[in-house]
């Protein structure tokens, strides 16, 4: 069966809308919930819940390609952009904070007009050196038909399994021209199918070298932003599809061999939203328990080291806090340290693990 850009009507996708209706009502209402629910939060809360989804919609993004991001790069970049709160937070990278600029410039202006040459600025800034890995690639245009058969493959080196085959290169300036003319149209489409489309049609297009993968989630996440018609990003749907990755490709693959119709990626698209919508739950209550901590704190405060260490813990942090760990994030002595985490645990923030001597280590407590 040939690959569905290889038929006689493609682009010319079609879906069942009756069958998809019901699925796509439930995650209109599910939006509609979750976004009256961060309304009701004051504006720092709302900053701190979006800067915690961008932060994993970043990190997990480019872990589905085999990619490991420092999450606290990643959210020191998304921090220092939108003008948030950095201190405590390392410097990020060069390539760190271009996969931030591809996905900020998608979210923040949602509402402006995809065109080539934002998408080759997406490119530029997700190979800022030219190169994928020790090959240099074509950055910021298409590519090339030196390049060879462009297949989509996923898995580690040696182990790579192929699901498709893109278009030639010959046919990528009309592919992607017909593409950018029907994601800027103003056709009566609901965004959230808008979104599942443009995500499986740029993958099948894949126009470049490297990144199509996470370009293409970009997109969809643009595409969502305008679908919920606010900046904040409440909901990670690239954190949830590399958590049922296999389905993701195994979905695409069957979807390039189908014909025409895609109901059925369109299906597993809103049900894989409806689940990412739901694990917003989860995080909206860590930062409603980072609030109650700071505000349990009360007019006291904490020092310098306490805020910047406190800060990291309630992040994206794994694992617990010794003294020596502690010396090491606040740049202080073994003995500031320790007198510093005695006072946090005497004020009830931190709480002693099992153990001693060495073994020593505390959590946060819980709020």
């Amino acid at each position: 069966m040939p690959y569905i850009h290889e038929l006689a009507d493609w682009p010319k996708l079609t879906w069942n809308a009756e069958a998809l209706a019901a699925p796509l009502a439930a995650v209109r209402h599910d939006q509609g919930r979750l976004l009256g629910k961060m309304g009701t939060l004051g504006f720092e809360l709302q900053s701190e819940a979006s800067l915690t989804v961008l932060t994993a919609d970043v990190v997990k993004s480019s872990a589905i390609e085999g990619e490991s991001l420092d999450p606290e790069e990643v959210r020191s970049s998304i921090a220092s952009r939108l003008g948030l709160r950095v201190a405590g937070l390392p410097r990020p990278s060069r390539h760190v904070d271009g996969v931030v600029e591809m996905m900020l410039d998608a979210t923040q202006k949602f509402a402006e007009p995809l065109t080539a040459e934002r998408l080759f600025g997406w490119h530029a800034a997700l190979f800022p050196t030219g190169r994928s890995g020790l090959s240099r690639i074509a950055v910021g245009r298409w590519r090339p038909e030196e390049a060879g058969p462009m297949q989509v493959v996923s898995g580690p080196i040696g182990k790579e399994k192929v699901h498709f085959e893109a278009p030639a290169a010959s046919r990528l300036d009309k592919e992607m021209a017909a593409f950018l003319h029907w994601l800027n149209s103003t056709e009566t489409i609901d965004p959230v199918l808008k979104a599942g489309l443009a995500h499986f049609w740029f993958v099948t297009i894949h126009p470049f070298e490297d990144g199509n993968g996470r370009v293409a989630r970009a997109i969809a996440d643009m595409c969502l932003a305008r679908a919920d018609g606010v900046k904040e990003r409440f909901y990670s749907m690239s954190a949830q599809i590399e958590a049922e990755r296999k389905d993701y490709y195994a979905t695409l693959e069957q979807t390039q061999r189908g014909g025409l119709d895609v109901s059925e990626w369109l299906s597993w698209f809103l049900s894989c939203l409806g689940r990412a919508i739901a694990a917003s739950d989860g995080r909206l209550a860590s930062v409603l328990s980072k609030a109650r901590m700071w505000e349990s704190l009360g007019a006291v405060g904490v020092n310098e080291r306490q805020q910047e260490v406190l800060n990291r813990m309630s992040g994206d942090w794994e694992g617990f806090v010794s003294t020596s760990k502690y010396a090491r994030m606040a740049k202080c002595s073994a003995d500031t340290a320790l007198r510093d985490i005695q006072e946090l645990e005497r004020r009830g923030v931190l709480v002693r693990n099992p153990g001693k001597g060495r073994s020593t280590s505390y959590r946060l407590a819980d709020f």
